[in-house]
C-alpha cells in the first residue's frame, strides 16, 4: 500500500477525497459543503497528529477515513453557521445589531 499522505495531496476534490477513502456521502450535502468539510477534516488532522504518524499504512487509512467520515457528519447534522470552521462565521458571531439600533435608522411613520 502506497502512502496514503502522500497519496492525498494529489487528490483535488471532495469528491475524490471521499472516494479514495471510500466513503459514502450525499452528493448535495457534499456540493454544499464541501469547503466546511475538508476544512474541518485538516482541523481534525491537526489534532490527531501522533496518531497520523502510525507505522502500519491499514490503521493509517482507517484514522484518515473516521476523520473524514466525523467531518462529514459534523455537516449532516449542522450548517456551516454554526459549525463556524471559517473565520467569517466566527466573526458574525461577535458582530451584533440591537433592534432598537435598526429602528432609530428607520424613517418615521409621520413623514411619510
Amino acid at each position: 500500500m502506497t502512502d496514503i499522505r502522500t497519496d492525498m495531496r494529489r487528490l483535488s476534490s471532495a469528491e475524490e477525497f471521499f472516494e479514495y477513502l471510500a466513503l459514502p456521502y450525499d452528493p448535495a450535502v457534499l456540493h454544499v459543503n464541501r469547503l466546511h468539510i475538508l476544512k474541518r477534516f485538516n482541523q481534525y488532522l491537526e489534532a490527531h497528529t501522533p496518531e497520523m504518524v502510525e507505522s502500519d499504512s491499514a490503521v493509517r487509512f482507517g484514522a484518515y477515513r473516521a476523520l473524514l467520515a466525523r467531518a462529514y457528519e459534523d455537516f449532516v447534522r449542522s450548517t456551516p453557521a454554526q459549525e463556524k470552521v471559517f473565520k467569517v462565521f466566527q466573526d458574525a458571531q461577535r458582530a451584533h445589531v440591537g433592534l432598537e439600533s435598526l429602528r432609530r435608522t428607520l424613517p418615521s411613520r409621520s413623514a411619510s
